[in-house]
């Protein structure tokens, strides 16, 4: 504290070391008061919510429909240019990068649901060769009363199979740049 006041106003570089090993330094600015703007101590406390098991099923239902309202939010974003969160679309390495390197069990398997929750929404985007693209066709013909024509249906498919690939070609090609090149 005494060296940050004979620093006020200024700034002062960090350096931060994990396991001896020097991994960054940066510059922080002091304020007048000689202060970094962190504290040492965290405000909040940690609480366990325990559930019995008849308890456990409406909260499962509860937070699923809270993680399904909040990943339609993010699907919405992405496909807003304004928002550039394009950009942030991953594949199989993002997914892989998400697990923890230590084994934790409710952490892992909160992760598996969540990937569950994303495929399901995927699967009902009305995209031809997804569940959500058969629908939008089932959903024509219960209208109209008339079946699109086979080579319409084909050549649909074809179209959401371009889909599919452009978006795995993509979000796969956003990992190797975001974790070889960058």
């Amino acid at each position: 504290q005494q060296y940050l006041k004979t620093r006020a106003g200024g700034e002062v570089t960090l350096t931060v070391k994990r396991e001896g090993d020097r991994l960054l330094q940066i510059a922080v600015p002091v304020s007048d008061q000689g202060k970094l703007g962190v504290i040492a101590r965290n405000p909040y406390t940690l609480r366990t919510q325990e559930y019995t098991f008849w308890q456990s099923i409406p909260a499962g239902i509860r937070r699923t429909g809270s993680v399904i309202a909040n990943y339609w939010e993010q699907l919405k974003l992405i496909v807003q240019p304004k928002t550039q969160m394009y950009e942030e679309l991953g594949g199989f390495i993002a997914i892989g990068s998400i697990f923890p390197s230590a084994w934790n069990w409710q952490d892992f398997w909160s992760k598996c649901a969540f990937i569950s929750i994303i495929l399901a929404i995927m699967n009902i985007l009305p995209i031809p060769g997804l569940d959500g693209g058969h629908a939008i066709f089932t959903l024509w013909e219960m209208i109209t009363g008339r079946k699109p024509s086979d080579r319409f249906l084909e050549a649909a498919q074809y179209v959401g199979l371009a889909i599919i690939l452009v978006l795995l070609v993509y979000a796969n090609g956003n990992d190797i740049y975001r974790f070889f090149i960058k």
